[in-house]
């Protein structure tokens, strides 16, 4: 009976900081790093009294930190309590059952209900597994002595242990080290809870993942049922109604996206006035959702690579609150500055919806062009253009490179403007040498910038190759991160299985 879900990271390739007010688009690529939550059962069977019990268990284990946290549900109010015996917290799982419960209440007829009752009333054993490539291992690769290339991070267990701080001098222990690299894990652990959640509980049925799923398939009632209650889940553990581009695309994949309307979720906020949270729930269900997404990903032929440069993370709430303040302090400036933003983000996403349309409308020419200019810096590119649709192509691509700087740029003064590292020096530097290698088409600091991972789009195989040399002398990881334009899924196994057979079969072939 075990349901198995799972949901992608993301990199905001544009749109930083405009995409938290409509209209304003954001393009964002989903990842192959993927949160996965396993719901099953807590008991075989019911207890012969327990029909009329009001109360039931609910486990939540986390193996990468260690962690096991259990509750008990109020039937009734949907109330989770902490047992004594639980040290630790995690709100967006606990928002995430808590309204993926009361969905399901507020979907059901009273037949429904009823099955519904009994299912829960053997309790809830949720587990919670991300991706190696959500955290930061650079430390443990160190350690070992081994160099900071992809093949090291491929050698680590999939799903290692998350490191914890010291015990404090005072004795008492703090909270885990929790070096993460930006992909959203807090927005992809919450998909997944959600929607093997709902898929458990009968509300929804998600399609399986396979390679080649296309997620116009699968059923999109089902996934705007696990979008809504996804972003609302996370809005509320977040204490504050975010852009929601995160949720978006670990729900739907990569997508241009445009935000909802804040007061879609007013209803939530104002939850605990009395109302019961089943009725909550259906008032958010029913309410206008009106973000907008489009379907969008890279052109052919070019891949994702994120770089971690060892800085350290940033503290994305903080950096929105200084260029809001900055804003507000400044409104003539700032608005100049976004408008010019804005623009050059439009830029770079019709340039690189430009070059998907010569792809598949020349793909001979396409193919010749990113091959050649895979092993060349972009000063040599239009050299190797010997016809017009060549041209066109190479155009393409250096007036992305173009806006690409432009946006950096922007970027960089409204940092400097808000009193904020969005592209530090250490990163400018990082960027600039990695934009002068050869294959680059682009390279930026994603999201809302700081010190996370950056992110490049190169163009060929051999481009990435080199990229992951010369970043390794700058002593920057690449990670093993690519894009992957699905969304959430169905998964036929417990993750942690399939790479033991994975295992086996290697040891077995070799």
């Amino acid at each position: 009976m075990a349901v198995v879900a799972s949901a992608p990271g993301k990199v905001l390739m544009t749109g930083g900081y405009l995409i938290l007010e409509r209209p304003n688009a954001g393009l964002v690529l989903s990842t192959n790093a993927r949160f996965y939550a396993i719901v099953k059962p807590l008991y075989d069977e019911l207890k012969p009294d327990s029909w009329a019990w009001a109360w039931t268990d609910v486990k939540l284990t986390s193996p990468q930190m260690s962690r096991e946290t259990t509750y008990k549900m109020s039937l009734k109010h949907l109330l989770l309590q902490c047992t004594a015996s639980s040290d630790s917290r995690n709100p967006f799982v606990e928002y995430a059952l808590q309204y993926s419960v009361a969905a399901a209440y507020a979907n059901f007829n009273s037949d429904k209900k009823n099955v519904l009752h009994k299912l829960l009333l053997k309790g809830l054993d949720i587990t919670i597994l991300g991706s190696n490539d959500f955290y930061s291992y650079r430390k443990q690769i160190e350690a070992l002595g081994l160099p900071l290339s992809p093949e090291s991070l491929a050698t680590l267990t999939p799903f290692t242990s998350i490191t914890f701080n010291a015990e404090e001098s005072n004795g008492e222990t703090s909270k885990p080290e929790v070096a993460k690299t930006g992909l959203g894990s807090s927005a992809a652990m919450t998909t997944a809870v959600v929607a093997a959640l709902l898929n458990y509980l009968g509300v929804v049925n998600l399609s399986s993942s396979s390679e080649d799923q296309d997620q116009d398939m699968m059923e999109t009632t089902d996934l705007d049922f696990v979008h809504a209650i996804a972003q609302t889940a996370h809005c509320i553990a977040q204490g504050k109604v975010g852009s929601g581009f995160d949720i978006s695309s670990a729900v739907y994949g990569s997508q241009r996206y445009v935000r909802f309307s804040p007061k879609v979720l007013s209803s939530a906020q104002d939850a605990y006035e009395g109302k019961p949270l089943d009725e909550v729930i259906s008032e958010v269900l029913k309410g206008n959702w009106d973000h907008e997404r489009t379907k969008f990903s890279l052109p052919p032929l070019m891949t994702l690579l994120l770089g971690e440069p060892g800085t350290g993370g940033s503290s994305t709430p903080s950096m929105v609150g200084a260029v809001k303040k900055w804003q507000n302090s400044d409104p003539q400036r700032s608005r100049d500055t976004w408008t010019k933003l804005s623009d050059a983000n439009s830029a770079l996403e019709k340039q690189l919806n430009l070059l998907r349309k010569l792809a598949a409308e020349h793909a001979d020419a396409y193919q010749c062009v990113i091959n050649n200019c895979s092993i060349r810096k972009s000063e040599e590119w239009m050299e190797q253009a010997s016809e017009p649709r060549q041209v066109e192509i190479v155009k393409a691509l250096l007036e992305s490179r173009s806006s690409m700087l432009e946006i950096r740029n922007h970027m960089r003064l409204m940092g400097e403007a808000a009193g904020i590292p969005i592209e530090p020096v250490s990163q400018t530097q990082l960027l600039d040498t990695t934009m002068n290698t050869e294959g680059v088409l682009l390279a930026g600091v994603p999201g809302a910038g700081g010190y996370d991972a950056v992110f490049a789009v190169t163009l060929g195989d051999a481009s990435s190759t080199n990229l992951t040399k010369a970043w390794s002398s700058h002593n920057v990881l690449a990670m093993l991160v690519r894009e992957d334009p699905r969304g959430v899924a169905l998964e036929s196994n417990d993750p942690r299985a399939r790479e033991i057979t994975s295992a086996l079969s290697a040891i077995h072939v070799g």
